[in-house]
């Protein structure tokens, strides 16, 4: 676990000192920084994650690169979904709130379009992977 923080810790520090870009695994990527409270320590975190764009819409992706099990950050969204992400150099208010049905499954595969490797993902795990969409508020 704390080798996934430090690689964290790293990820962070130079999307913010690259106006949210960040080189390494993921170059070129679109790169989000979610913020999320845990559900049981109530400890403040920050994620980074790779996500989608659509017009004004965000969505991340709960893949865990196919693991069994949701990312711990999803668990915490859900229990605190009022939150805030950073994009670019710009930092949102916003609510994570999860994608289900029909829906899910075309913003998915539309990420496995232009991500091709959300796909394997999918294909390594029995569960449904959870689209959270952040909603500015007011939206």
């Amino acid at each position: 676990m704390a080798e996934l923080n430090d690689f964290n810790e790293k990820i962070i520090a130079e999307f913010r000192e690259n106006g949210g870009k960040v080189g390494g695994p993921f170059e070129g990527k679109p790169m989000i920084l979610v913020h999320h409270v845990g559900a049981k320590s109530g400890k403040e975190r920050v994620t980074p994650l790779v996500y989608l764009r659509e017009g004004d819409r965000l969505f991340v992706f709960a893949s865990k690169a196919g693991a069994d099990v949701q990312p711990a950050w999803y668990h915490n969204l859900m229990a605190h979904p009022k939150t805030k992400v950073e994009v670019g150099t710009e930092t949102l208010d916003v609510v994570a709130r999860t994608i289900t049905g029909p829906e899910r499954d075309e913003i998915y595969a539309r990420q496995c379009a232009v991500a091709p490797q959300f796909a394997d993902y999918q294909r390594k795990t029995t569960r449904v992977i959870p689209v959270v969409e952040f909603v500015r508020p007011g939206s």
